[in-house]
């Protein structure tokens, strides 16, 4: 469901040329239609006067609606931006993901970033891996707090009705906050590891030394915040169950 298809990143790029060609191709075909026959008219003045008239009423209008497409096009490619972006995020970054997480990017990270690929590739390497666990763990804690504060609030809901699995579904949501309290702080231990591992990937490049000797490291932090999502997802879907059986036991 979360995997990311050739197609998906064609449609970003496609949205884009598409909003930037828009006012250009609309704006163009008027103007050269006018050009046209103004250059076949060119022997009856009033007739020519007319066409240049109309010609420019038309390229305005072909120039609007063109900058209006071109602002509609983009916020599409926005929003389906955000939508590939959290598909990336929902089942782990990858270290060739990277720069569509460029706006999330610390400034110190994408000078960092740039410099390493200039001077080392191996270490390049390595600083994007760890830079897809720092972004991985970093939107996990969000999305689990995110989460958390809805499952309190159903907490609350349920205190306050009178059903009589009220106790059940009290704690079978506890249950699925306790979850996503130990989601957030994983993540956050994890986040704390990328940004040491960060710091010595940048020290390394600096002195010009090399990370051989932290790979196994390295591994193990990755396979850590590879793990963060799925254990968010799962959590949200038991939540999602739970709030059904909420709805079907209140009603």
């Amino acid at each position: 469901m979360n995997e990311i298809t050739k197609s998906d990143l064609a449609r970003a790029n496609k949205l884009k040329a598409a909003a930037i060609s828009a006012p250009i191709v609309l704006t163009v075909i008027p103007a050269v239609i006018t050009i046209v026959l103004m250059l076949i008219a060119a022997g009856g003045p009033p007739a020519a006067v007319l066409i240049l008239f109309g010609g420019v009423i038309a390229t305005a209008i072909g120039l609007l609606t063109g900058l209006v497409t071109a602002v509609v096009l983009t916020q599409k490619r926005s929003a389906w931006i955000r939508e590939l972006k959290d598909r990336m995020a929902a089942r782990g970054i990858k270290a060739e993901e990277i720069d569509w997480f460029r706006s999330e990017l610390k400034g110190e990270e994408r000078r960092a970033l740039k410099g390493l690929e200039q001077r080392d590739l191996l270490l390049a390497d390595a600083y994007r891996e760890t830079l897809a666990s720092r972004l991985t763990a970093s939107r996990m804690i969000k999305a689990s707090s995110r989460e958390l504060m809805l499952s309190r609030r159903r907490l609350n809901s349920i205190k306050n009705s009178k059903s009589s699995r009220a106790e059940d579904f009290q704690s079978v949501i506890g249950e699925d906050i306790r979850k996503l309290e130990r989601i957030g702080e994983d993540a956050k231990v994890i986040l704390a590891e990328a940004d040491s591992r960060l710091r010595m990937i940048e020290a390394a490049g600096t002195r010009g030394g090399t990370i051989v000797d932290s790979e196994l490291a390295l591994k193990k932090l990755s396979a850590r915040s590879s793990e963060l999502p799925l254990a968010l997802e799962s959590a949200k879907m038991a939540d999602e169950i739970r709030l059904e059986l909420e709805k079907e036991g209140i009603d």
